[in-house]
This record gives C-alpha cells, sequence and structure tokens, in this order.
C-alpha cells in the first residue's frame, strides 16, 4: 500500500455565506462569473436537491478510492469531496458503502471525476451526487493519493476551501473571497430574469435579453 499525502484543511466556508447561495441556479452563478467556473461533464445520480459546502480535494490514482476512505475519516461536517480520478471510468469510486459512511459524518456530498457505482441507492437518496459514468466494477485500494490540494475536473481548478454549488444543472465552484460581490451580481441577474419573463408573459418583449451575452 502506498502512502497518502494529506495536507493540511482549510478553514470551512462560513455557514452564513453558503446560505446566501442556497438555492441559487448553477446557471446564473456561472453567468456571474463569465461562464467559466463550471466542472463540465458532470452530472447528478442522486434523486434532487441542492449540492452546497466546502471543497475537500482529493487526488487519486486511477480507479483506486484510497485517499477518498482516508478523505471520509478527515473531512468535516459540511465538507463536499472533489475527487480527481482523471476522468477514468474503468472503476468505480464511490458506491453505497461509501455514501453511508459520508451520510452518517455529515459530509455535504461526492464530486467524482470519474464513475460511481451502486447509482439504484443513490437515485432513491437526496444525498447528493455527481460523477461522469457509472460502472459495476470497484475500485483498486492502494494508492496513492493526496488530499487537500488543487485539482483540475472539467477543465476547471479547484482549490481546498472553494465554495461548492451543484444542482440539477451540475456543479460551480468558486473561492469564498469572491462570494460578497458574486450574491450581488447573482441578485442583480435574477432581478433581470424575472423581468424579462414578465415581459415574455406579458407579450411585451422585444428581445433586448439576446443583444447581451446571455443563454
Amino acid at each position: 500500500m502506498t502512502a497518502i499525502t494529506q495536507n493540511p484543511i482549510p478553514p470551512s466556508v462560513d455557514p452564513d455565506l453558503l446560505a446566501a447561495f442556497q438555492d441559487v441556479a448553477t446557471a446564473t452563478i456561472s453567468d456571474c462569473l463569465d461562464r467559466m467556473p463550471v466542472l463540465s461533464g458532470l452530472r447528478p445520480f442522486h434523486r434532487e436537491g441542492q449540492l452546497i459546502g466546502t471543497a475537500f480535494t482529493v487526488q487519486v490514482r486511477a480507479g483506486d478510492n484510497l485517499a477518498i476512505h482516508q478523505a471520509l475519516e478527515t473531512a468535516r461536517r459540511g465538507d463536499v469531496i472533489v475527487v480527481d480520478g482523471g476522468g477514468d471510468l474503468s472503476r468505480a469510486l464511490v458506491g453505497d458503502i461509501m455514501k453511508a459512511i459520508a451520510e452518517s459524518r455529515g459530509i455535504a456530498g461526492f464530486v467524482i471525476d470519474g464513475a460511481v457505482r451502486d447509482t439504484g441507492a443513490f437515485a432513491a437518496s437526496d444525498f447528493p451526487c455527481y460523477a461522469r459514468a457509472a460502472t459495476p466494477r470497484g475500485p483498486f485500494k492502494a494508492g496513492p493519493g493526496a488530499s487537500n490540494l488543487p485539482v483540475c475536473i472539467g477543465g476547471w481548478t479547484v482549490n481546498p476551501g472553494d465554495v461548492v454549488v451543484g444542482d440539477a444543472d451540475g456543479v460551480v465552484t468558486f473561492p469564498p473571497r469572491i462570494a460578497p460581490t458574486l450574491i450581488e451580481a447573482v441578485r442583480a441577474q435574477a432581478v433581470r430574469e424575472a423581468e424579462v419573463l414578465g415581459l415574455i408573459r406579458s407579450g411585451r418583449y422585444d428581445g433586448r435579453y439576446a443583444r447581451p451575452a446571455n443563454g
């Protein structure tokens, strides 16, 4: 068995800050950050519900989940286990057992750049889990791996301690230091979109929303 490098755990994101992003759509967050902070290619495997918490990042060898097991021993309530599995789909990195462990310890959810299994258990649960695909094939447990270091998932770098938000569309992350400015932009965007929807429903929409860079 190869040792796992465990770097210092970053501070948890302020619960009041996280609460400000409760029920905020990932699409709106992405739009307000130049459509950049998206972990492309991941989809939800759970039944429903928002993911929100502090990034506890993990890097693993393809198809090996030893570092994830160790992360579950040290992660805090409200942390999101964000796993850089290199996009490998040959073996599942988490399944029902690890889901049960995570839930029992108050982990906020899984974000897996790789595959999962026991998808029926995730589909019947509101415990958030995002991944690329599913396979019944189980993982190695030999390492190496590391935790709480910058990882790249879907072309986006996630740093330990980042805010993680997920919904039916996918997952976005951002550093907590920009949250106060970001939430103001998000609220302004929500007002603008509500105005546009009102114009559409009243038959007065003139196409103005299509002119700026909005989707």
